[in-house]
């Protein structure tokens, strides 16, 4: 932890998306103290935006809960976040997995999530679990300078690519399926400078809650889960020098999250017979602030 009571070093990314290998400390995906117990054996699990963050914990943890992992990253701009998760994966696959995939595409598009999903298919039969993960997220100061081009590109990476993926998905996936959604703290609490992509984190919690009861006759469950400030490459990619380096310390906790505190929600959203009878419902990994679920 830097001095002065900040949580991290001052930094920030000039691009979108972040990237994790530069971040000051890097995001921790694991921990000595994760007891893994087979939870996922034998499953397939597609991650989207696996490579780093949030979603390279979860696909670790997967991984060492004993299912063959695929997660998509950006092509040209996460090369290296996705060929160092590849290699995490690797290491912890358990020896009856197959080996871990990772594809570049942008999920905005119907297309291209079609062609993971077939990759993914082609590769491993069927998908046993698919967590809609994606996200961009830019800063503003008013809706007016939110135009026609942003909102779109925001929209189609937070919650168009979970529509399109998971329209894909639903055709390989079978009962005791899983779908676990990615959305956000800000759907409940709202945030001025995060307009666009807290509506959309707002989409998801809908999304979640309606494909819930559409297919639960089908025997497939869905949830999200809703992760508070989490030290993710979003943040120096989105933020200023001195909003990073403070990042986290306004919830009750006074500090932010590492991935590895949340991935275990996903885990657990997962595996059955641990969640068996959870569908429709959203975990709350985020230090203390208390929402209206």
């Amino acid at each position: 932890m830097a001095s002065g009571g900040q949580q991290f070093p001052p930094q920030k990314q000039e691009t979108q998306p972040g990237k994790e290998h530069v971040m000051e400390p890097t995001p921790q995906h694991s921990s000595m103290e994760y007891k893994p117990a087979n939870k996922l054996q034998g499953k397939i699990a597609l991650v989207a935006g696996g490579d780093s963050g949030i979603g390279r914990a979860v696909c670790h943890c997967f991984a060492l809960e004993g299912a063959t992992v695929a997660f998509t990253y950006v092509k040209s701009q996460e090369e290296k976040d996705a060929q160092d998760t590849l290699e995490i994966l690797r290491k912890a696959k358990a020896a009856d997995a197959m080996e871990p995939m990772a594809v570049a595409t942008d999920l905005g598009f119907d297309d291209n999530c079609k062609k993971v999903v077939d990759e993914v298919v082609n590769s491993y039969g069927r998908i046993d679990i698919l967590v809609n993960n994606a996200a961009e997220q830019h800063k503003t100061t008013s809706v007016e300078e939110i135009d026609e081009e942003r909102l779109e590109r925001v929209f189609r990476t937070n919650i168009f690519s979970y529509f399109f993926l998971t329209r894909h998905s639903l055709k390989h996936m079978k009962e005791g399926s899983s779908i676990i959604n990615s959305t956000s703290v800000v759907a409940y609490k709202g945030n001025p400078k995060l307009l666009d992509y807290t509506a959309t984190k707002g989409a998801i919690v809908s999304f979640t809650r309606g494909l819930a009861l559409q297919l639960v006759e089908k025997g497939i469950r869905v949830n999200a889960v809703a992760p508070g400030p989490v030290w993710t490459p979003l943040i120096p990619a989105s933020f200023s020098e001195e909003e990073s380096a403070n990042f986290g310390k306004d919830v009750p906790m006074r500090r932010a999250g590492q991935p590895i505190e949340v991935a275990p929600s996903y885990v657990f959203l997962a595996s059955t017979p641990e969640s068996s009878y959870i569908t429709g419902q959203v975990l709350h990994p985020n230090g203390g602030v208390i929402v209206n679920s």
